[in-house]
C-alpha cells in the first residue's frame, strides 16, 4: 500500500471517528433532554400538590406546579387523585409547543412518589409498606393510575405517550407497565429511584463478599424455585409472566448512595457474573423468582426481564435523602448507563 493510500485511509478513519463522535454526543444529549423533562415534570406532580396544600392556585398566580411543567412547553390537562385522602399522586401532561423536538412526546403521564407532609404522609406511608407484599395492583391509587394510562393509550396510541415516576411513583409506573406490556402495549417509561423490595446488598463495600452473598441467594432461589414450580423454571412459553415483558425495556435510574433502589445495580450486574462463571443457566432461574413472592405465590412486582440502567456516579449527595432525591435527574452529573436483556428473551428494540 502506498503512502498516498494509508494517508487517505487514515483520513476516511478520522472523519468517520469524529462523525461517530459527534452523533454520539447528539445522542446523548437528547438522553439528557428526556431524562431532565421526564424528572422536572415529576417535580411538577410533587409541587402541584404542596400547591393543593398551601392553597396556591392559578387563578391568584401563586401556584408554582405548573412552572416545571410550562418551561419545557408541557401543560397540565388532568391531575390524578387519590380517592382517601384526595391527595394529587399523578398529572397528564400534554405538550403544546409549536415544534416537537427528536423523540419528545405528545402525552406524558408521571406520578410523584411519598410526600412526608401531614396530609399526605399516612395514605404514601401505607402503600410504601404495601410494596412488598404485593398489594399496591389492589389499591385504588393503582387503579386510579391504570385507568388513567389506559385511557390515554385509547385516544393518542402508545407511541406518543411517556410515563415516569419517582420512588412511590415509579413503583406504580413500574406495575402500570408491565401491566400494559402483558396487553401488547409497550411505553416508554422512566423510572426514578424505583424501591427493591429486598436487602440492599449492593451497599456491602467488601465485594469478595457481595458476590458470595449473591451466588449463594441464587443458588437458595433458583432451588426453591425448583422445589415449588418444579420443571415449569426450564420451560420459556407465553404463559410466563416474565417473558411477556421481554418487549418492554424501561429506563431505570438509580443512585449507588441509595439504599432504597441501588440494589437494581446488583440485580442486573450479577447476571452478567453468573454467566461469566458458568452459572447463567441457575441465574436465569433466580432473576425472574424472589424467596418472598414465592411464599406468596405470586410474582415479584420489582423485577423486570430488561432495563436500561443508569446510575448516577456523582458523589456530591451526601446522604440517603439526596441520594433518593428527584432533583438529582435535571441536573448535570456523570452518567453510566448500560442495556441489559434477559438472556431467555428475544426481545425487539422498541
Amino acid at each position: 500500500m502506498t503512502i498516498v493510500k494509508v494517508i487517505v485511509l487514515a483520513t476516511k478513519v478520522v472523519k468517520l471517528t469524529v462523525l461517530t463522535a459527534r452523533v454520539i454526543n447528539v445522542i446523548m444529549r437528547i438522553q439528557d433532554h428526556r431524562r431532565s423533562v421526564a424528572a422536572s415534570l415529576v417535580q411538577g406532580v410533587y409541587i402541584s400538590e404542596r400547591d393543593s396544600q398551601l392553597k396556591r392556585t392559578q387563578q391568584q398566580h401563586t401556584a408554582l406546579g405548573p412552572i416545571w411543567s410550562e418551561f419545557f412547553h408541557f401543560q397540565c390537562i388532568q391531575f390524578l387523585r387519590d380517592p382517601f385522602d384526595h391527595s394529587i399522586f399523578g398529572a397528564i401532561y400534554a405538550y403544546k409547543g409549536q415544534t416537537s423536538p427528536p423523540s419528545s412526546p405528545s402525552y406524558v403521564i408521571a406520578f410523584r412518589g411519598t410526600l412526608l407532609k401531614p396530609a399526605t404522609r399516612r395514605r404514601d406511608l401505607y402503600l410504601d409498606a404495601q410494596l412488598p407484599l404485593k398489594g399496591l395492583p389492589n389499591d385504588p391509587r393503582y387503579h386510579r393510575a391504570f385507568q388513567g394510562v389506559d385511557w390515554l393509550i385509547r385516544h393518542v396510541g402508545n407511541n406518543n405517550v411517556w410515563m415516569t415516576g419517582h420512588s412511590l411513583g415509579a413503583a406504580i409506573a413500574l406495575q402500570v407497565g408491565k401491566d400494559m406490556a402483558k396487553l401488547g402495549i409497550y411505553i416508554d417509561t422512566f423510572l426514578f429511584n424505583p424501591p427493591y423490595h429486598c436487602a440492599p446488598i449492593e451497599k456491602i463495600n467488601n465485594p469478595f463478599l457481595k458476590n458470595r452473598i449473591r451466588v449463594m441467594k441464587s443458588l437458595v432461589t433458583a432451588g426453591l424455585s425448583a422445589a415449588f414450580k418444579g420443571n415449569n423454571n426450564h420451560l420459556v412459553s407465553e404463559n410466563d409472566p416474565f417473558w411477556k415483558l421481554c418487549s418492554w425495556v424501561p429506563q431505570v435510574f438509580v443512585n449507588p448512595r441509595d439504599p432504597i433502589s441501588c440494589e437494581y445495580i446488583g440485580y442486573f450486574e450479577h447476571r452478567d457474573k453468573m454467566e461469566a462463571i458458568g452459572m447463567g443457566k441457575i441465574e436465569n432461574i433466580a432473576t425472574k423468582n424472589s424467596i418472598m413472592n414465592m411464599f406468596y405465590d405470586g410474582e415479584p412486582p420489582h423485577l423486570v426481564p430488561s432495563a436500561l440502567l443508569v446510575k448516577n456516579m456523582s458523589v456530591s449527595e451526601p446522604n440517603v435523602m439526596e441520594a433518593h432525591g428527584i432533583h438529582q435527574w435535571w441536573q448535570p452529573h456523570s452518567w453510566v448507563s448500560k442495556l441489559y436483556v434477559f438472556s431467555e428473551c428475544n426481545c425487539q428494540s422498541m
